[in-house]
């Protein structure tokens, strides 16, 4: 006679223990229950609301049903814990590649290569500014082909300077000219430039933009307008813009940061109006085709 009875655990040990629930990634269309309902459907979507993934599952009646991500579903009978999409995952990973496979300007980025000793090709800029935008969206571009950016501080001696530079053969010279359009000082000069032989030649192209200043080649989009003010004749143009945004314009100082502000609004060529960027792809197109 056993005093105290059988062991009422053997028992349980002896039963066959429940699968372990499984990882399956909630692809759509996937067919599971939800334990706790009943409901079955299969998966039409995963997002993310309230800080969790919830899981959207449509039963052969065409009604949808949100539920959380996670364990509580039975597929085939069996027990898994749905989990993230793969191919949601891969779609994410893809866009992030493929969005890093672009340099800023857009082109295709060249992976691991180095700066390329400088050709003896030049692209000209009227200043500092100028240069700092061609270097924020084309610079990884210039860098490729060996192209040097140069700021002019101005183009009253443009002539000159192309002149001195002596375009030919395997040394072109390509010039982005601020504020050229009919009538202007900067289109007189242009014109004269343009009568050189160099320029007749195909050695030297000089293009421009309409704009004032390079910082309204930003669309103003990026700064909360729908346009750019216009800052009424005699009034600095620069002081005009910044006294329209609310900025500090007493300085140089304070231009110099309000430059600063604007530039950093600017991520890719998008930020930028059609008329600057044609311009400055035409003219890197010039200095870097074969043979120049």
């Amino acid at each position: 006679m056993d005093r105290y009875g059988r062991d009422v655990l053997a028992d349980a040990a002896r039963m066959p223990r429940r699968p372990a629930a499984a990882p399956v990634p909630a692809e759509p269309g996937l067919v599971v229950e939800d334990v706790e309902t009943g409901w079955c459907g299969a998966v039409v979507r995963v997002e993310k609301a309230g800080g969790m993934h919830v899981v959207h599952l449509e039963d052969r009646r065409g009604r949808t049903k949100g539920f959380p991500l996670g364990p509580g579903f039975l597929l085939e009978g069996r027990p898994v814990v749905l989990t993230p999409p793969v191919a949601a995952d891969r779609a994410r990973l893809d866009a992030v590649r493929k969005a890093a496979a672009r340099t800023a300007s857009g082109s295709v980025a060249v992976a691991g290569a180095p700066a390329r000793v400088a050709i003896g090709s030049r692209l000209w800029v009227e200043g500092r500014h100028d240069a700092e935008l061609v270097e924020k969206v084309w610079g990884a571009d210039l860098r490729v082909e060996g192209v040097v950016v140069e700021q002019l501080d101005g183009i009253d001696d443009l002539t000159a300077a192309v002149r001195s530079f002596a375009p030919g053969p395997g040394r072109r010279l390509g010039i982005l000219v601020d504020h050229l359009v009919p009538g202007t000082k900067e289109s007189a000069i242009v014109d004269a430039v343009r009568a050189q032989p160099a320029v007749r030649q195909g050695h030297a192209l000089v293009l421009g933009h309409p704009y004032v200043d390079v910082w309204q080649s930003v669309k103003p989009a990026r700064l909360g307008w729908t346009q750019w003010p216009v800052i009424p004749r005699g009034q600095p143009w620069k002081e005009g813009i910044c006294a329209a945004l609310g900025w500090p314009h007493a300085t140089t100082t304070d231009l110099a940061l309000a430059w600063r502000r604007i530039l950093a609004t600017v991520d890719t060529y998008a930020d930028l109006e059609p008329t600057l960027l044609a311009a400055v792809e035409e003219l890197i197109d010039f200095v870097t085709a074969p043979g120049s």
